[in-house]
């Protein structure tokens, strides 16, 4: 019994050993700190020592209020460039609320594609999940439910690129904050 939980900790499951995909590499500390401070949480990473714990305690202390500032400052960018644009097409064209129907809508739309609808296609080439599966990791994460039924970079059977696991976390912290703005105008709407 002690083997096999000394084998658990060491990363070797049922699933397979993922002692070899580098889960405390650049890549793989970086999406730990993002999953972190997003509270996404997927538990599959975990400090395995005292210190680790300890440290892991005050870095999301910090981490996750500096990490809302700046969801809600890239979200706030975001918004102030889909304004600019409507704005500017307001001026140009004489079908003011058009124009700025139309661009409120390709920014939705752009950000779907972006965050919601071609990332599982990467998901399917580099985990070889379906599209579906891919879609559904892409909702549960940048909804930060984070089940951990599936995360990225942790199928042994497979080889990452080394910008996998960063292109992902840089695309958890945007595609968190277009799905905030999106959650806060359905909130405005129904309200």
């Amino acid at each position: 019994l002690q083997g096999i939980i000394q084998a658990y900790k060491s990363g070797i499951t049922l699933q397979g050993n993922t002692t070899s995909l580098g889960r405390w590499n650049f890549s793989g500390s970086f999406f730990f700190s993002i999953s972190a401070i997003t509270t996404i949480g997927y538990g599959n990473l975990s400090p395995s020592t005292a210190a680790g714990r300890i440290f892991c305690i005050l870095f999301a202390l910090f981490g996750i209020p500096l990490n809302l500032i700046l969801m809600n400052e890239i979200g706030q960018l975001m918004l102030l460039g889909v304004q600019h644009c409507a704005r500017r097409l307001e001026e140009v064209f004489p079908w003011q609320k058009k124009a700025s129907l139309l661009i409120k809508t390709c920014a939705l739309v752009t950000g779907l594609l972006l965050f919601l609808l071609l990332p599982p296609l990467l998901f399917s080439d580099k985990e070889g999940w379906s599209y579906e599966e891919g879609f559904y990791y892409s909702f549960i994460t940048l909804s930060t439910i984070g089940f951990g039924d599936y995360v990225i970079g942790m199928n042994s059977d497979r080889t990452y690129p080394g910008w996998y696991k960063n292109v992902i976390s840089l695309w958890i912290l945007f595609g968190m904050a277009w799905l905030a703005l999106v959650i806060k105008f359905g909130i405005n709407f129904l309200e």
